[in-house]
């Protein structure tokens, strides 16, 4: 039994409106971090999905590329989150200018 790819690209969209939605909507740096991820892992199942409509390995190589970048991300981010709630203990986006110093 083979799903059809329109399924799986329907999947990346409904997670990427998802992750979307909630960086719009939420103020929790931690929540919004994790919102991002939601997208960053909704591209790369568009990338495979489409990598394998078209029997290409292109798109799975590109995921690697939006893992490293997501990683990168994650390293800085949290460093910066880290930073905001040694000063603050409910910390949120609003709370990034503290940093200037």
């Amino acid at each position: 039994m083979s799903v059809p790819g329109q399924w799986y690209l329907a999947l990346s969209a409904v997670l990427f409106s998802i992750g979307a939605l909630g960086l719009l909507v939420r103020r929790n740096v931690l929540v919004m971090f994790m919102c991002v991820e939601l997208m960053l892992n909704a591209a790369n199942l568009a990338f495979v999905t489409f990598s394998r409509m078209l029997d290409d390995i292109g798109g799975q190589a590109l995921v690697f590329f939006v893992l490293v970048v997501a990683a990168a991300e994650v390293v800085v981010g949290l460093g910066i989150v880290v930073a905001i709630f040694r000063r603050r203990r409910g910390a949120t986006a609003d709370d990034l200018h503290i940093l200037k110093g």
